[in-house]
Order: C-alpha cells, then structure tokens, then sequence
C-alpha cells in the first residue's frame, strides 16, 4: 500500500502530480504518449490530474470530516431517492400484465418485443455515461435533468397514439431512468457515511424488490380497472414530487468535488459522455436481444439473419473494447477502475445475479396466470410472498454488512441459497400446493435481497469520491444488461421449448396460435379436450426458463468467489485500502 504522505503537497508541481497520482494507481503518467488521451492538450490532462491528485489526498485522510446532512432534511433526500428508484423499477415490470390490452388497440404484435427491448436498451447503454454526467456537470442539475426526460418519455407512452410512438418513449424514459438509477445512488453514497451506506444499499435494494415485483400487480391493476395508459401516467405526480424535493434540499455538500468540471472544456466533456461508445453497446444489446427473439420462433437459428445478428453482436462487442480501451479515462466504462478487483470480480456477479432475479420477476406472474389461472392481478397477490421476504432481508443484509463489513461473504451466501431456490421453483408443476409455492417464493426471495445490492457497496468503498458516480455507472450497467439479457435468453428458452413440445402434447393445436394468446387467456381460447395439452406445454416452456435463472444464478456463485474477502472500511479515509483489491 502506497504511503498516504506523498499526497499532502500536490500543488507543488504538475510533474510530481503525475508522480503521486500513477503511484496510487489513479492514472497513468500523463507525460507519456498513451492513447487514453486522444487528441487532448497536455496542460488539460495536467490540470485533470491534479484534481485526481487532490481528490485521492482526501480520500486518503485518516478523518471523515465530510458534512452529511441530517435530520428531516436526510430523511426527505432519503425519500426522494426511494421514489426515484421504485419508478425506475416500477417502469421495468409494469408493462407485461397491460401488453394484451396494447395490442388490441394498436391492432397487431410486431412491437410487443420492442415494449420492453426499448427501455432497456436505452437505459443499459446510457448507465456509465449518465454516471460521466454526474462527474462533470452538478448533482442536482443532472438529477432533475434526468427526472425532466424520464417524466418526458413516461408522458409520451400515456398519451402514444400508436405502437410506434409507444415505443418512442419507452426508449425515452430509458434514458432518463438510467441518469435516475445512477444519480439516486450517488445521492445515497455522498449523503451518509461509509459505514451507514450498506445499510441505505440494502434499503434501496428493497426498494427495488418492492417495485420490480408489484410491476405486474399494479399493471393489471391499472389495466383491468381504469386504462393500460396509468401504468405510465404514474410516473408523473411522483417523480414530481421526488424532483421537488432534491430541488429543495440537495446542496453542494451531497456533490461530488467540482475540480474536474472546473478543468475540463465543453469539447473534452463530448468525448467523456463517449456517443461512440453507447451507439457500439446499443447496437450490440439490439443485435443480441433480436436474435434471441427470432431464433426459432420467426426464423431458425441457422438462417442468415440470425446469423447475422449473432455475427454483428460479436463484432460491435469487439469493436466496442477496442474503443473503450483506446479512449482510456474518456471511455464510459473506464479502464482504469476495472483494474481494482473490487470492481472487475463484483461486475459480473450483478450481471448473473440480477439476470437470475429478472427472470423470475418476469415468468413467476406467467407461470401463475397460464398454469393456474389466476388474473393479472391475482397473479401480482400471489407474487407478494417474494416482495414480503424480499423487503425484509434486503435491510437485514445491509445491516449484516454493515456490522460485520463482510460484504462477499454475504453476497457468497445469498446467491448459493438462491441457486438452490430457484431450483425449487424450478420443481412447479400443475399440481403444486399452495404451500410449496409460497414457501418456495418466501426462501428465495430471502435469499436474493440477502445479497442483491452490495456489489455497489464494494465498488464505491475504494474509489474517491468524485469516482463514485462513475463506478456507480459501470457497475449498473452490468446488472441492468444482465437483466435484459437474461430475459431474452429466458424468452428464446420458453419459445424454443413450447414449439418443441406441442407437437407432442397436443398434435391438434396451432403452435403460433399459442404463443400469440396471452397467458390469461388460454382457457378462453383452447377447448377443454386440448387444454390440458397445451398446458401441459406452458409448463415445460416455463421450467426451460427458470432453467436460465439457475444457469446465472450459479455462474453469480463463481463469481463470487472472486470478490475480494476484505472488510469494507470504515470510513472514507479507508479508500486506501483499494491497494489490496
């Protein structure tokens, strides 16, 4: 670990800046001709690394002197931020149980797909250069900026005339949800004390649980009861009071330090937001997600578009880390935070693990409404057994983390138990009791939220402050595109696996008509002699797709192992401790 004294005189001169600063390991020396700074003058990377400099000296002081706010004022920012990320979460799940209704108005299927592909596309790409936003520009502004699109893109999917339109601003609160996902948690992250801030994760992190799984509920809800149109209405009292509230009480003490907006010209902040960068991760998550939506549905998998797809993903994925790495600390996946182990181990565990979670969030309701019977809405009550655990022991594992400070531990834990509880839901079948469903739900959802969030504990802890929005960002975009990832995988499963089966169980069924009926209306469309077969098919299709939530839930397992075993410091000056990761 690096001596914390060469820190104390940074202003001495611009060389032995970039002396201390490469020492740290923050950046490289900016005097060597390296492409992390394409076509940028010296004398600017200088001024940077100075701040940088300046920013580890802090972070490096054995003393948290940071002014955090208190009382009513803490509680209401809290507040804000809560209703921030139920809406994101909310936005994410809301819309499955109120698609058959879209459909009958806008008259056909072709977007269905896009109804969701569209947020989070968006939302994945624009996730590290929301966190750049927050970096150069100020806290609050950003916040509200964000809240304005969100709110912009729920507006026009509440008032879309057509599907085409819905889509539109689907793609829309995307992008403002991720400057909403990232800036919540940065607000968390500069407004309480290290050791306080597992805790607030885990708190978040039911939050998340809470919204993701009421989603269908509150869509059927509004669907069944006044229009599918409130599910994005919603959105609009509420972030306006969340955006009310950050207006009035964040204050520059909850911003990250401005040396690096102050340094930093309007050309240079283009190149950090990296436009390239989110078109080649766009077009890589399009590519992906449409090939996994027609393979073996509306083309084989061996057909040149298929193909060509998975041809074209690859290459943007090639293309995209080639661009990253060129662009250095411009890069909105920067480099030189993904050489701290606490960053590049904890990564792809949010990835599979919340792929894992995503998956049940979205065929849990399915498996309720095609096999059982029930309602959009009943299938929202019969979900509450995973928000009720969920809600509790996400506080119970920030509050573990936060005592012990053995956040692998726990996150290890959390994912082997969810392995094996979703392996029992994977069990379901026609003739499942009562009390094995909920029980089921009940162990599982307890042993996810035990873990869901502390990767972001990990990751911020050995950061300085002013990398905290930036690492924050990194890492939500992994989690985010592990979510839509792993739904499409789930979704080709599911479709390969009932066309796959129907033949078998119920010869006399068209395979496309089952798959364009909605899971509500099974009952309604298939006679009573056929029925039982095309269930009987609904339910193979659903266990290949808790079979995906098991595949990522054990690869999160792996990965766990890789985080490092470290107690998480106790206070900000233990920044130092990155050293070991």
């Amino acid at each position: 670990m690096a001596d914390t004294t060469e820190h104390t005189d940074t202003a001495n001169s611009t060389t032995d800046v970039a002396t201390a600063v490469d020492e740290k390991g923050v950046r490289t020396p900016i005097h060597s001709d390296h492409n992390s700074d394409p076509g940028v003058a010296e004398k600017t990377v200088d001024v940077e690394a100075a701040a940088a400099a300046a920013s580890a000296a802090a972070s490096t002081s054995p003393t948290d002197n940071t002014a955090y706010p208190s009382g009513f004022k803490l509680v209401v920012l809290l507040s804000a931020v809560m209703v921030d990320v139920f809406l994101v979460a909310l936005d994410q799940t809301i819309v499955g149980t109120a698609i058959p209704k879209i459909t009958d108005e806008f008259h056909g299927l072709s977007d269905v797909s896009w109804y969701a592909a569209a947020y989070f596309m968006t939302f994945g790409a624009a996730q590290a250069s929301a966190g750049k936003v927050y970096k150069y520009y100020n806290l609050k502004w950003s916040f509200l900026a964000s809240m304005l699109l969100f709110e912009a893109g729920s507006l026009v999917c509440g008032v879309a005339p057509s599907s085409k339109a819905l889509v539109v601003g689907r793609a829309l609160a995307g992008l403002g949800g991720a400057g909403l996902s990232v800036g919540g948690t940065s607000i968390v992250a500069l407004a309480v004390p290290p050791v306080q801030r597992p805790l607030m994760m885990g708190v978040v992190g039911a939050t998340y649980a809470v919204a993701a799984v009421l989603g269908p509920l509150v869509g059927g809800a509004f669907t069944a009861s006044v229009s599918w149109r409130w599910c994005f209405y919603l959105n609009l009292p509420l972030g306006g009071a969340a955006a009310v509230a950050v207006l009035v009480f964040l204050d520059a003490s909850s911003q990250p330090p401005d040396a690096a907006r102050a340094a930093t010209t309007w050309r240079q902040k283009l190149l950090h937001l990296d436009p390239v960068g989110i078109a080649l991760a766009m077009g890589a998550i399009t590519s992906l997600i449409l090939a996994l939506q027609y393979g073996g549905n509306t083309h084989p998998w061996r057909s040149s578009v298929v193909v060509g797809l998975l041809v074209g993903f690859v290459l943007l994925v090639a293309a995209l880390v080639a661009w990253e790495a060129w662009l250095g600390d411009y890069a909105m996946l920067l480099p030189r935070l993904f050489r701290q182990r606490s960053l590049w181990a904890t990564a792809p565990f949010q990835f599979f693990f919340m792929g894992a979670y995503v998956v049940l969030l979205y065929y849990l309701p399915l498996y309720f409404q095609s096999i059982r019977g029930a309602s959009p809405i009943r299938s929202g009550v019969d979900n509450l057994p995973l928000v009720v655990t969920a809600t509790v022991f996400a506080v119970v594992g920030g509050a573990v983390v936060t005592q012990t400070g053995r956040a692998q531990q726990v996150m290890l834990t959390g994912a082997a138990l969810a392995t094996v509880g979703i392996g029992l839901i994977y069990s379901w079948d026609q003739t499942t009791s009562t009390a094995r469903w909920v029980g089921y739900q009940l162990f599982t959802g307890a042993a996810m939220a035990f873990a869901i969030m502390h990767g972001l504990s990990i990751a911020q802890a050995y950061v300085a402050a002013d990398d905290i929005p930036a690492v924050t960002a990194n890492l939500l975009v992994f989690q985010t595109v592990g979510g839509a990832f792993s739904t499409s995988i789930g979704q080709a499963a599911f479709v390969n696996r009932l066309l796959a089966v129907l033949p078998s169980t119920a010869p006399r069924v068209d395979p496309r008509l089952v798959i364009v009926t909605g899971a509500s209306e099974l009952r309604n469309v298939f006679a009573a002699d056929v029925l039982p077969g095309v269930l009987d098919a609904y339910m193979a299709a659903l266990k290949a797709a808790f079979a995906v939530g098991i595949g990522f839930c054990g690869v999160a397992v792996l990965c766990s192992l890789a985080i490092p075993t470290k107690r998480l410091p106790k206070a900000a000056g233990d920044a130092a401790m990155a050293a070991v990761a």
